[in-house]
């Protein structure tokens, strides 16, 4: 029976020529990597065995750690004497300028809180005509208002400011820190103009809300609103004098009849 020639004869050739290019990639391979073997051996063969007498990483690490001082000691030598020109008298604020400016820096990093801006004032050192005046900024403050400086102000208890209390604002509403300085200046400006306008009537029958403050002490969990201490704490002048023990005589002269 006649049978078909097979159809398979040009596979020999096809599978020729792929493992022709196969075993020259694989060839090529081993020819890098015995160059790259060969050459290791060759710059391995200037180095010569240590003996155990090279440092740590552990003394790399010191040794890096001494050089940045060393730097900034040379930086404090030479550097910070040439600061003396740039040196400015200290002139403490007077009335003319009461106005507290803080803000918050982080050494050159971009934040959200560097425009933050807040200014403290005292209540005493503002523009009013008379106590009146004073009582209506308190009371146009609000919250904004203390009778004790703010912990973070820079400005002590014991000055003279502290008579009227202080007030602090603040604004972080602008991408830029001068735009919200500005609206706490133009802010305070309308406060002051408010509190010396006419028809004061009204106001001085206010009283002043301190329920902020109560919320304040309370918050803070030291005792200072219990029975309405009223934020002061009690001293040996607030003893009952008629509690003191009477004198030692006055007590013998009460026991013994009288001749």
């Amino acid at each position: 029976m006649w049978l078909l020639p097979p159809c398979r004869r040009g596979l020999p050739s096809m599978m020729a020529v792929r493992q022709f290019h196969a075993t020259t990639q694989v060839s090529m391979r081993k020819k890098i990597s015995k160059a790259s073997k060969s050459d290791d051996e060759e710059i391995l063969q200037h180095f010569q065995p240590d003996g155990g007498l090279d440092v740590p990483v552990a003394g790399y690490l010191l040794h890096r750690q001494q050089r940045q001082t060393l730097y900034y000691m040379r930086l404090i030598e030479h550097e910070i004497p040439k600061l003396v020109a740039f040196r400015k008298p200290f002139v403490p604020p007077t009335t003319a300028t009461p106005l507290v400016i803080r803000s918050v820096d982080f050494a050159g990093e971009q934040h959200p809180l560097t425009a933050k801006r807040s200014v403290v004032v005292p209540v005493a050192h503002l523009p009013l005509r008379n106590e009146v005046a004073f009582h209506r900024a308190k009371l146009l403050a609000g919250v904004r208002w203390t009778p004790e400086p703010p912990r973070d102000s820079g400005i002590s208890a014991d000055e003279d400011a502290a008579k009227h209390g202080f007030i602090k604002i603040a604004c972080e509403d602008f991408p830029q820190a001068n735009m919200n300085l500005k609206w706490i200046s133009d802010t305070l400006d309308k406060l002051v103009l408010e509190a010396n306008a006419e028809g004061e009537a009204p106001y001085q029958r206010l009283p002043l809300d301190t329920r902020h403050l109560d919320s304040k002490v309370r918050k803070s969990k030291k005792g200072d609103h219990v029975r309405g201490r009223g934020g002061l704490r009690p001293s040996l002048k607030d003893f009952p004098t008629e509690w003191l023990p009477k004198r030692q005589e006055n007590v013998m002269s009460s026991i013994l009849p009288s001749q």
